[in-house]
């Protein structure tokens, strides 16, 4: 049984979408269980309407909800140890669940978990990673928004971190990482992406596969299973992708309602633009992954429909049921024990 703590008044929409999306996750995964956070006035009247789910689940009155608005450090000021924010996270370190989502304040809920969860050991720095739809598939980015400017080990920690998440959601025994850069060849980029470069093709990792430097196009080309950058660059990717997705939605709308002709021929071929559809939906690949931290926290989009908040819970029982946590420390262990200097006499 996986046991998720969800935020219900996290989001755009709070229980009115939250409480259907965990409805359809149980559908989809019976072996899931739910530690809910909200404020009973406003989730009791959706909590009937869905009798599965308040069966499979436990509910906890809250004072409060971190709003969308809030900074972080006026969120941690007041909602500490009080929200239905920070006592989802809270589950988590307590043992009580294996894995927290919500669809809240994005900075709010960084800071509360760097505070309450704590950063693993030798990481300096979490990582908020994204499932990126690809021509292949799916690929894992990261950073795409909690650290800004890192530097070449940080860019190495991350990506042990992603190399992680990848097997643990992949289900690859070495995927390949690549560094996102200006170009593909060595002289090229900043110092610190050089550099992290060279720290990863020395380590030899085994239980990752460094590919090199990749550009931009490569996101959408599927070229690497995990792509790894700072946060700067990495959230004008995701939102320039986003917003292209709606872009090409709305142009092929209006083309196919210009004529009777197009209108005829969306028609025949309503099949095929259903799939687009379906690939450009971001509620498919929704969940973003806090990295780095003692313990599994998902963010969902704050604008995410039922089905998104679905995928995203999705995401964490994936994350938590291939032991995401462990296989991070392990692989962190081995990198950092390998950077040691000898001990003992020969030392010397």
């Amino acid at each position: 049984m996986i046991k998720i703590s969800l935020d219900l008044m996290g989001g755009d929409f709070g229980p009115q979408v939250v409480i259907p999306g965990a409805a359809k996750a149980l559908d989809r995964h019976p072996d899931i269980s739910f530690i809910f956070y909200g404020i009973k006035e406003q989730c009791d009247p959706v909590l009937a309407k869905f009798p599965k789910v308040r069966e499979r689940s436990v509910f906890h009155d809250c004072e409060l909800a971190v709003t969308m608005e809030e900074k972080p450090s006026q969120a941690l000021r007041r909602g500490r140890y009080v929200s239905t924010m920070w006592r989802t996270i809270e589950a988590v370190k307590s043992g009580e669940a294996d894995v927290a989502v919500s669809a809240g304040n994005t900075g709010a809920l960084m800071a509360m978990a760097k505070f309450c969860l704590r950063t693993m050991a030798n990481i300096e720095r979490p990582a908020i990673a994204a499932i990126w739809p690809t021509i292949k598939g799916e690929s894992i980015v990261l950073d795409v928004g909690a650290t800004i400017g890192a530097d070449s080990q940080q860019l190495m920690d991350f990506a042990l971190m992603g190399g992680a998440m990848a097997r643990a959601l992949f289900e690859l025994d070495r995927p390949t990482v690549g560094l996102l850069n200006v170009g593909v060849e060595e002289i090229k980029g900043q110092e610190e992406v050089k550099e992290a470069g060279r720290l990863l093709r020395e380590a030899n990792l085994d239980s990752l596969e460094y590919f090199g430097f990749v550009e931009g196009d490569d996101l959408g080309k599927g070229t690497v299973d995990v792509v790894v950058t700072e946060g700067f660059s990495g959230n004008i990717a995701l939102k320039a992708a986003e917003g292209t997705a709606r872009q090409i939605g709305a142009y092929l709308r209006a083309a196919m309602s210009r004529t009777l002709l197009a209108r005829i021929g969306y028609l025949f071929a309503k099949s095929a633009f259903d799939m687009l559809r379906e690939k450009l939906d971001p509620s498919k690949v929704n969940g973003g992954v806090f990295l780095g931290l003692n313990g599994i926290v998902i963010k969902s989009h704050g604008g995410a429909n039922a089905e998104g908040i679905a995928a995203a819970i999705e995401v964490g029982y994936d994350m938590a049921k291939n032991g995401l946590t462990q296989k991070i420390e392990n692989d962190l262990k081995k990198y950092h024990a390998k950077r040691l200097p000898p001990m003992g006499p020969e030392a010397a």
